[in-house]
């Protein structure tokens, strides 16, 4: 296994959940990947590079703070995105 940082997987996961939702969004791929990166910018990093890393990290995102805390970041930075759109 490489290093990863699984962070990458939740907030892609949880935004593309979110965006499903909201019909006022551009959804285009440089708003999305505006929308991954601004989040994950300001999240703190979950890097492994073992099975028992990455299992580790899955327990982790079934915490539902943890998961608040993520739709909360992505939300945010969704509204940023959507008030100057570099596309």
């Amino acid at each position: 296994m490489k290093l990863k940082n699984y962070m990458e997987d939740v907030v892609f996961h949880l935004l593309l959940d979110i965006l499903k939702d909201m019909d006022d969004v551009c959804k285009c791929e440089k708003c999305v990947h505006d929308i991954a990166a601004l989040s994950l910018n300001r999240l703190k990093p979950q890097y492994v590079v073992t099975e028992k890393g990455e299992a580790y990290s899955k327990v982790l995102e079934m915490y539902t703070q943890f998961q608040v805390d993520v739709t909360t970041v992505i939300l945010e930075s969704i509204e940023q995105v959507s008030r100057n759109p570099r596309h």
